[in-house]
C-alpha cells in the first residue's frame, strides 16, 4: 500500500511549549491547509491514537473548518480499532496496534466512515513502554481518494515529554499534509 516509507528522527527532544504557543506558531500552516481544502472543495477526516485528539483540535483552529473538516475519532484500544476502523485483530494484537499497516488501514477506513476526500491516521507511543522497547515512535498515513499517499514512521528521543511528543507528531503530520496538498492541482475558478 505505501508509496513512501521514510523514518524521520528528531535529534533533540522538543522544547517545552504550551498548546497555545503551538497553535500561534502554526497559523500559516493552518491557513494554507484550510484555504487549499476550501478552494479544492474537498473534505478531510482523522483517526488518532497516540496524539489523542491534537490533530482534531488543530483542524478546529482553522478558519471555516466546518466547511471541510468532517470529523475524527480517537481510538486507543485494540477493540475500538478493530470494531470501528476494521483493523485486523490478529495483526493489531501482535504489534500492539502500532505499525504502518495499522495506520494505513485506519486512514482508509476513517475516510469511508466520514466520506471524505482526505484522511489522516496515527498510532504509536508518546511514552516509553515495554511493548515499544522503551522507544518513542509513531506511524502515520495520509490518504487521498482511497489511496495511501504517504505512510511514515516518526522517531523521537526517549527523553521527550509525552505532550511534546504528541505535539511533534501532530506538527510533522500537518506539515506532510501541506506538502501533499501542494502536489494537488486546484480547480480553476
Amino acid at each position: 500500500m505505501n508509496e513512501s516509507s521514510n523514518n524521520t528522527v528528531y535529534p533533540d527532544a522538543p522544547a517545552s511549549k504550551t498548546l497555545s504557543q503551538f497553535i500561534v506558531e502554526r497559523d500559516d500552516l493552518f491557513t494554507y491547509i484550510g484555504m487549499h481544502l476550501l478552494c479544492a472543495g474537498e473534505s478531510i477526516s482523522t483517526a488518532e491514537s497516540v496524539t489523542s485528539g491534537f490533530i482534531q483540535f488543530s483542524f478546529s483552529q482553522i478558519k471555516d473548518a466546518s466547511q471541510f473538516y468532517r470529523g475524527g475519532m480517537t481510538v486507543y484500544t485494540l477493540e475500538e480499532k478493530v470494531s470501528l476502523l476494521k483493523v485486523d485483530q490478529d495483526e493489531a494484537y501482535y504489534c500492539d496496534c502500532v505499525s504502518s499497516n495499522i495506520a494505513e488501514t485506519m486512514a482508509l477506513n476513517v475516510a469511508k466512515i466520514y466520506k471524505t476526500d482526505w484522511s489522516i491516521a496515527i498510532t504509536g507511543y508518546a511514552t516509553p513502554v515495554e511493548k515499544s522497547g522503551g522507544k518513542l515512535f509513531a506511524y502515520f498515513s495520509i490518504a487521498y481518494h482511497g489511496k495511501i499517499l504517504i505512510s511514515e514512521k516518526l522517531d523521537l528521543l526517549c527523553g521527550t515529554e509525552s505532550v511534546n511528543a504528541q505535539l511533534y507528531y501532530t506538527d510533522s503530520i500537518l506539515k506532510c499534509l501541506r506538502l501533499e496538498l501542494g502536489k494537488q492541482k486546484l480547480p480553476d475558478h
